[in-house]
C-alpha cells in the first residue's frame, strides 16, 4: 500500500496543472472550433485547480500554525508532564532502535 500525504498530493496536482498549461501553450496554434472549445475547457479546469490548490495550501498552513500554537500552550501549561512524555517516548524509541 502506498502512503500518500497531503503535501505529496498537492505537489502532484501542481505538476499536473503545469503540464496541462504547457500542453495548452503547445496547442495554441491549432485551428478548429472543437480544438478551441477543448482548450477553453481545459484552461478553465487548470485555473480552477490552481485556485483550489492555493486555498488548500492556505488551509494546511493555517492548521499547522494552530496545532503548533496549541502544542506550545500545552507545554507551557504542563511542563513536567511534557518532559515526562518526551522522556518516555525517547526511552521507547531508544529501546526499539537498540533491539535491531
Amino acid at each position: 500500500m502506498t502512503d500518500v500525504t497531503t503535501d505529496k498530493l498537492m505537489d502532484d496536482l501542481r505538476v499536473l496543472a503545469a503540464d496541462a498549461e504547457e500542453l495548452l501553450k503547445a496547442t495554441a496554434g491549432q485551428a478548429g472550433d472543437k480544438v478551441a472549445n477543448v482548450r477553453a475547457r481545459a484552461q478553465a479546469s487548470v485555473d480552477a485547480a490552481k485556485l483550489r490548490l492555493t486555498a488548500a495550501g492556505e488551509r494546511v498552513t493555517a492548521g499547522s500554525r494552530e496545532a503548533a500554537k496549541a502544542t506550545d500552550a500545552y507545554v507551557h501549561q504542563n511542563p513536567w508532564q511534557s518532559i515526562g512524555v518526551a522522556t518516555g517516548l525517547g526511552v521507547l524509541l531508544g529501546y526499539l532502535i537498540g533491539r535491531k
